[in-house]
């Protein structure tokens, strides 16, 4: 494999970084030390190591999971770019050539699993090429096409949008990441104000963490960011508006286990339960006791009792589950689609949705 990296462009970038937020006198070692503090170097990360077993990265996974794969899919090995021709090398993290090279600088555009292709991200590109999810409206529609609803199917498994989904929150209905119910409107793109408007502009691209002291330019009277809101709703129907957006989405999502819990048992016949950290995430609720433990959370006790309406709920509670920063990224997206759910469930089973406001 061969690929060149431009060095003028790489001194340049690492001099004066895309991000408005990095320091621009960085050296080269603080920026590695950056970068080995930040998830894309962590080589303890099971985003790297879920493989050394096997020994190679699968193509389905390897352009996010490992340097020698992102360099397949833009073609900086000399293959076709936009495609995984081989799988990735273990242990191999989202290093310097995985976005220095001139193909990596030269992205502008990147596909979502809907099939829209997002043009003009510049040096965002690169960010969007791997959160942007693995699923979308198309998918879920495309499992439970032709199906009652409501009836138990053998043929459904879980759709799991996959994991840091923000561009896909971010874009909204322009690239339908989440499950977009019919007759409903969703918004689009989030738009900042421009200096807050892309990942770099927010992230510092080597740790990815944000720098919050410029929100309260704009936002002020709040001492902690969480606390920020501009649409005063009370969208989660609890009576209290006084906390941030951020409260309202936790809010909403909360309610939603819960209608997903009560549908699970009452229409579906499986006592259903959550757990964020094993995969594939919604398990059978032995005890039904709303929670569920390590004992529970098993792959061989995954949930199987899935209805469409089931599945298509359970696909939207995570895709806010897994973008932790979509009150940011997307705040009334990400309400949208959990109050659409909550009310297609409430259609089958007991669920108070008087109170629920939508943006």
């Amino acid at each position: 494999m061969s690929f060149s990296i431009k060095p003028l462009a790489l001194t340049v970038f690492l001099l004066a970084p895309a991000s408005p937020l990095a320091a621009q006198d960085m050296s080269l070692s603080d920026i590695t030390e950056a970068w080995l503090m930040g998830p894309h170097g962590d080589y303890d990360s099971p985003s790297f190591t879920h493989w050394n077993e096997d020994g190679a990265v699968p193509e389905a996974c390897a352009a996010c999971h490992s340097e020698t794969g992102m360099l397949d899919w833009l073609g900086a090995d000399g293959t076709e770019a936009g495609v995984v021709n081989h799988p990735g090398t273990i242990n191999t993290v989202i290093g310097c050539a995985s976005c220095h090279v001139s193909e990596a600088e030269a992205l502008d555009a990147v596909p979502f699993p809907s099939g829209v292709t997002v043009p003009g991200l510049g040096a965002n590109a690169t960010c969007t090429m791997c959160h942007s999810g693995r699923a979308s409206t198309d998918s879920v529609t495309g499992a439970t096409g032709g199906m009652d609803l409501d009836a138990v199917s053998a043929d459904l498994a879980f759709i799991n949008v996959h994991y840091g989904v923000a561009a896909a929150v971010m874009y909204g209905s322009e690239v339908s990441g989440g499950f977009q119910y019919e007759g409903q409107n969703y918004v689009g793109r989030f738009t900042h104000v421009p200096s807050a408007n892309t990942c770099v502009a927010c992230h510092e691209p080597h740790t990815t963490e944000v720098e919050t002291e410029s929100c309260a330019a704009c936002h002020q009277g709040v001492d902690d960011i969480t606390a920020i809101r501009t649409q005063p709703a009370d969208f989660d129907g609890d009576g209290v508006t006084s906390g941030g957006i951020r409260d309202e989405i936790d809010g909403l999502h909360a309610r939603l286990d819960a209608a997903i819990r009560t549908y699970a048992t009452e229409v579906a016949g499986q006592p259903i339960g959550y757990n964020k950290d094993s995969y594939p995430y919604f398990f059978i609720d032995g005890n039904a006791d709303g929670t569920i433990d390590a004992g529970e959370a098993i792959y061989p006790n995954q949930y199987d009792s899935w209805t469409p309406r089931l599945l298509m709920a359970a696909y939207n509670y995570q895709v806010v589950a897994k973008d932790g920063g979509a009150w940011v990224h997307n705040p009334r997206y990400a309400l949208q689609l959990l109050h659409d759910s909550v009310l297609s469930l409430s259609e089958r089973v007991e669920v108070d949705t008087g109170s629920l406001q939508r943006p």
